[in-house]
């Protein structure tokens, strides 16, 4: 052992009970890099060993006690100081004493509640990890390992689609239409533009995905737009009756299932953006939410009616070279809530 407690006695590894057949997930860390982490859902128990290794043969360590805890934890990095811990389990490995050899210590948090998805954004860092820490009388000894957590929803196959009418007076009246309101992280995003009335010149058009984070509450809310995917669908003018079809493959971006209000903290959202763009570099846009879940493997029986939304609303006309935030009263609601197990009965 270190002369007055000084330095790292024993080194601290976390092996977790079949981990050599269990799935890994990717999940970007805070600086944008990539890491992959065992991978977890709700409700599944978290369970294996803690080894306890010394440094040196034959020395000891001692110790006011060895514990592990389930943590998880949400960090808003504008308020870095506070971590708001939603879930904390603590188990207690070792009683204060002293280790005179290397130790295992086995663990288990029994069927553990894991109510939101592991996420990394602008603002905010949504994530699991296991602790364990020693103890001592001057500094303890602390070990994290991280895991990744995916929530799981199911829709049913046929789910309310999206038809819109939106135009600007005497000068421009097109049909949209996507095929549902609610697509898996795999899905496809199938529809059409139709062309009723065409009195501008239009030189291209395109759709668009764009994530929206929200974090905090009341002055300290932030807003980060961030469009995920460009996609065009028609480059010239077109003419009354002409019909535009869409397909976006969703699989190709990154994406995260759409989060409502996680533990009042945050949320993120998606829209699809139509913007079109004239001779003179002005853009029009229409903005629609959709809901993005990640699809469980099973089925279950579920059942709805499905129908169309038909909203009439003025597109947004803006100059050139000006960047314009996505304006919240132009948007079209859909259905409601895709947290975590929301299924359609």
């Amino acid at each position: 052992m270190s002369f007055f407690g000084f330095g790292q006695s024993a080194e601290v590894e976390i092996y977790l009970d079949g981990q050599d057949a269990r799935k890994t997930a990717e999940i970007k860390t805070e600086d944008g890099k990539k890491e992959r982490h065992y991978l977890y859902f709700d409700g599944e128990t978290v369970s294996g060993k803690v080894h306890v290794n010394l440094k040196k043969a034959g020395t000891k360590m001692e110790h006011q006690g060895i514990k592990i805890e389930f943590i998880g934890q949400i960090e808003l990095y504008y308020d870095r100081g506070n971590h708001h811990e939603f879930s904390s389990l603590v188990k207690e490995l070792a009683r204060p004493g002293e280790m005179t050899q290397n130790t295992s210590f086995n663990f288990e948090f029994q069927q553990v509640e894991k109510p939101y998805e592991s996420y990394t954004g602008a603002n905010v860092r949504l994530r699991y990890f296991l602790r364990v820490t020693i103890v001592k009388r001057l500094s303890d000894f602390v070990k994290e390992q991280d895991i990744v957590v995916h929530t799981l929803s199911q829709y049913p196959e046929m789910n309310t689609s999206i038809k819109m009418e939106v135009g600007i007076e005497d000068c421009l009246h097109i049909e949209f239409e996507y095929n549902k309101s609610k697509y898996h992280l795999k899905d496809v995003i199938v529809g059409k533009i139709y062309f009723l009335l065409v009195r501008i010149k239009i030189k291209h058009m395109e759709i668009q995905i764009i994530k929206r984070e929200s974090t905090g509450t009341g002055p300290n809310t932030f807003n980060e737009n961030e469009t995920i995917a460009k996609y065009e669908i028609m480059d010239g003018a077109p003419v009354r009756g002409e019909s535009i079809p869409i397909r976006l493959f969703l699989s190709g971006y990154e994406l995260t299932p759409t989060m409502r209000d996680i533990n009042k903290k945050f949320s993120v959202r998606y829209y699809l953006n139509l913007v079109l763009v004239d001779e003179e570099e002005r853009r029009y846009f229409k903005q629609q939410e959709i809901i993005i879940f990640r699809k469980a493997e099973k089925q279950r029986k579920a059942g709805a009616t499905s129908g169309h939304q038909t909203h009439r609303s003025m597109m947004q006309h803006t100059s050139t070279g000006i960047a314009h935030e996505p304006q919240e009263e132009n948007q079209s609601k859909v259905e409601p809530d895709a947290t975590e197990n929301d299924e359609a009965e």
